[in-house]
Order: structure tokens, then sequence, then C-alpha cells
């Protein structure tokens, strides 16, 4: 059964890759999409899935040159908005430059594959400078990440969005120490979490058994600091690709009420991503 999405929808995770004669991959890119994935095609999947805003988040195949991402919420400013890849010693005329072209935060990368980690308190430090912005750090990691970075994290001068439900082990069940961590930090406030990424953690396949009960209960207990996102097009994904109507379907199983469904995907961006504050 299709699910109908509330007004306003918003995916919350995606990304646009190239195209790359208009926009080149960076020349030491951790990965080269096999094939772009233009602005085009992302409106069009929104469109059709019903997803009327969406966040477009800068990738690493592109480097620290956002201009991709910016394109993409150019074309449609009142409803899409984007996440940067910045280095630490960006200067502030560029952040405020970024901020009145729809971008809302900055995203760090830890995981392995996507190269070499910034650290932790130069992470700290850009984030003060943005915080009048009233942008928020985006981070993406190991698991393990969650227990070794959180003291620092708990410092953040501003709000922190763990990515894909920490990329736990959906096999290691409920009680595992890795989500056992994310909800710890989830109990400080300024902490929002985005129940994207259950295709990323599963071991089963779809429909993602073994991970659902873990967005369905982030849902419940922080129903006002969670954000959803289809993570298209998928890059670096291990397993089959998922299914994208099969992906929004899967929305009503983790937030199952009208008033989850409203927050998880309009007033919850809203808050985070200030749409409809651009002309």
């Amino acid at each position: 059964m299709t699910t109908t999405l509330p007004s306003g929808a918003c995916n919350a995770h995606c990304h646009v890759f190239g195209p790359g004669a208009r926009f080149p991959y960076a020349a030491d890119a951790t990965f080269v999409p096999a094939e772009d994935a233009p602005k085009e095609a992302l409106y069009a999947l929104n469109d059709r899935l019903g997803l009327e805003r969406c966040v477009v988040v800068q990738s690493a195949c592109h480097g620290f040159d956002n201009r991709a991402a910016e394109d993409a919420v150019a074309a449609r400013p009142s409803t899409y908005r984007a996440i940067a890849l910045l280095p630490t010693d960006v200067d502030d005329a560029e952040l405020k430059r970024l901020d009145a072209a729809g971008f809302r935060g900055v995203r760090f990368n830890f995981m392995g594959h996507l190269g070499r980690h910034t650290p932790i308190e130069d992470v700290l430090s850009l984030a003060a400078r943005f915080a009048p912005l009233g942008w928020h750090l985006q981070i993406h990691g190991d698991p393990a990440l969650l227990t070794d970075l959180a003291p620092a994290l708990r410092r953040s001068p501003t709000p922190v969005v763990i990515d894909h439900i920490g990329r736990i082990d959906a096999s290691q069940g409920i009680d595992q120490p890795d989500f056992q961590a994310l909800l710890r930090l989830m109990s400080d406030e300024r902490f929002w979490v985005k129940v994207s990424g259950m295709d990323r953690i599963t071991r089963l396949g779809p429909p993602y058994a073994d991970a659902q009960p873990f967005a369905r209960m982030l849902v419940a207990e922080f129903g006002d600091r969670v954000v959803w996102g289809n993570d298209w097009p998928h890059p670096n994904h291990a397993g089959p690709l998922p299914d994208e109507q099969q992906l929004v379907d899967l929305i009503a199983e983790v937030a199952p009420t009208q008033a989850a469904r409203q927050a998880l995907l309009v007033r919850n961006p809203q808050q985070l991503y200030r749409f409809e504050d651009r002309t």
C-alpha cells in the first residue's frame, strides 16, 4: 500500500553528483560515482514520491566544492536546503554567503572509507563560528564514535544531527552498546537523529525488519528531534539499492500515527532547516 505523505513532507537526506562536465569531481575524492546523479533526477524522484521539501547533503565526491549542492537549491529556493562540507578554516564571509544560498549546517564524516578525519576540537571551533547563523553540526560515522566522541560532541555550541541511526548493526539488537550510546546522546535535547539508512544498518535486507525497531524507538521517544531521508542515490551502498517507494512506505511502520509523521516529515525539518525564509 502506498503511503500518503503530509503536505510539505521533507526528504532530509539525499545527494547530487555532478553532472561531472559542469561540476567536476574532486581530484582527491575518496570515491567517484559510476554515473552522475544530477538535480533534475532528484527533483523528478522527490516529485514522484510526494516529497515537497528536500535537504541536499554535500557529497564527498565533490569535496569542499559545494557548487553542485548550491545549484540544486538555487532552482528551488523556497523548498530546498543544503548541508555543506567545509574545511575548518573556512572564512566567515563564505559561511554567510552559503547561509544566504540556503545552507543550514556542515557535515563531518568519521567513516573509514571517507578518508582522513577532522580533529574534533577543530570541528567544535568551526561550530562556534557558525552558531550565530543558526546552523548545526551533522555527524556521520562508525558506531564507535557515539561512545568515543560523545564527551566532545556534548560540548558542541550548536545542535548535533547524527546520521543514519548512528550506523549501528541492526543484527545486534536494541540492547547493543552502540545503540545505547546513541540513546544516551539523544537524552541531551541538543541532539537530533536521522532515521534514514535502515537499508544500511540491516543485515536481512528489505523490508529491513531488523532495522525498523531502532527507527521506531527513536521516533517514539524523541519525536521532536527526528528527521527522515531516503539517502538517494545511495553512495557507497554495500547491498542491493533500495526501492524508493518502499522506503517511503516504510515511514508508516516507524512513525505509525499521523502526528508522528507530521513531526518527522514536516514540523521537525521546518525547525532544523528553516524553509520558506528565502524568496
